[in-house]
């Protein structure tokens, strides 16, 4: 996974993480590249969320180094990390809006919590974060209990991306979701890559995502990467799980 140092905006060296005397990453090692959209899969309990957490710094890491735009996450000072910290944003699995907060108040939070900006341009803002993932002003006054499973995922992505970040984690965008909103979520996502110059870090099971946006794919099994690469990689593996996910009956299913 050797990149030119300037498109490598993730790092992961020889990371360990774990729980107890349970170990979930063991050495892993990981590049995420500008502007791509990669696909991270792994089995239930493989520790896919795990990783994006310990990114992220919501989990503590046992070994290993992480850099996110060159930076040294574990060595920075704290204005080194808000620095990068406002580069990124981050959708959770299942929205993690807050429920005591209408859905404008959910998306201003980043923008009150780091910028110096009066009310209404607070207000034109978040409409314009919004609208940008397909909803309208006339949802800013509802709660999170009042949205649908698709509309708080467009809500918690309107809110990731309010800072106008560079990279957005998104952890299973399209879990709980039907079908057909499956799909207009995996092209909003596509879309927002492609016009905002998005990198997009997505730790996913859905098949269809992973065919329809990825440009690369990340596997992990027993705590590592076994296997990176475009989807033409993945099909062509010998490697049991990689043949059982890809080429599986699942597969077969989910392409039909």
């Amino acid at each position: 996974m050797a990149h030119p140092e300037s498109d490598v905006v993730i790092r992961v060296r020889d990371l360990v993480v774990g729980f107890g005397r349970t170990t979930v990453l063991n050495h892993l090692d990981l590049d995420v590249k500008r502007g791509e959209i990669l696909g991270f899969v792994g089995g239930s309990g493989s520790g896919k969320s795990v990783l994006l957490r310990t990114i992220i710094g919501l989990l503590p890491k046992r070994e290993g180094k992480i850099e996110v735009f060159g930076v040294d996450l574990e060595n920075a000072n704290a204005k080194e990390l808000q620095a990068v910290e406002r580069r990124w944003g981050i959708l959770f699995q299942h929205g993690a809006l807050f429920s005591s907060l209408t859905v404008r108040q959910n998306v201003q939070f980043p923008m009150r919590e780091y910028l110096d900006l009066s009310e209404r341009l607070l207000e034109e803002v978040a409409v314009a974060k919004l609208e940008m993932v397909g909803l309208h002003a006339d949802v800013c006054e509802k709660y999170p209990s009042e949205l649908s499973g698709g509309m708080t995922k467009r809500v918690a992505l309107a809110r990731a991306l309010a800072l106008d970040p560079e990279i957005v984690f998104l952890d299973e965008p399209t879990s709980g979701l039907d079908p057909i909103s499956a799909g207009e979520s995996d092209h909003l996502i596509k879309t927002l890559q492609r016009t905002l110059g998005l990198t997009v870090f997505m730790v996913t099971h859905d098949l269809d995502s992973l065919h329809t946006v990825c440009d690369r794919i990340a596997v992990l099994a027993e705590g590592k990467i076994i296997a990176a690469g475009p989807m033409s990689v993945m099909l062509a593996s010998e490697h049991p799980w990689l043949k059982a996910y890809f080429r599986g009956e699942i597969a077969r299913i989910s392409r039909n």
